[in-house]
């Protein structure tokens, strides 16, 4: 996965409007500034370049994590990692469901969904 932040002024160019969304499903919202100036989120894949948004190989130190209130407001390279395995565990299911499917569909479909969300969301 990898992490950009952009910039609050470009954020409906990015995001859209509530009345005309672009979808962006794919990435996944994880921080912001206090005074909300800058986002981070996640994506697997490469965004174009756009003004405003800016891919980075670490976390930025001024940032509150938002993605999940219950870990705390700290993030890091390590906070990121454990997102990216809650985004994955969340995906696959639970374990009930995963043996539902392999009842249901069989050990290929299983196979073919799990690898679905390799694919979708990379370590």
């Amino acid at each position: 996965m990898k992490l950009y932040k952009i910039a609050a002024a470009n954020y409906e160019d990015y995001y859209g409007t509530m009345e005309n969304p672009i979808d962006r499903s794919y990435t996944t919202t994880i921080a912001q500034k206090p005074d909300c100036s800058a986002f981070l989120f996640l994506c697997k894949d490469t965004q174009t370049a756009q003004a405003g948004l800016e891919l980075l190989s670490t976390v930025p130190s001024g940032f509150d994590f938002t993605y999940c209130q219950e870990w705390g407001l700290t993030i890091n390279d390590a906070v990121v990692a454990r997102v990216v395995l809650d985004l994955r565990r969340k995906a696959y299911g639970t374990w009930e469901s995963q043996l539902e499917k392999i009842n249901d569909d069989g050990i290929d479909s299983w196979k073919t969904t799990i690898a679905t969300v390799k694919t979708s969301l990379p370590k």
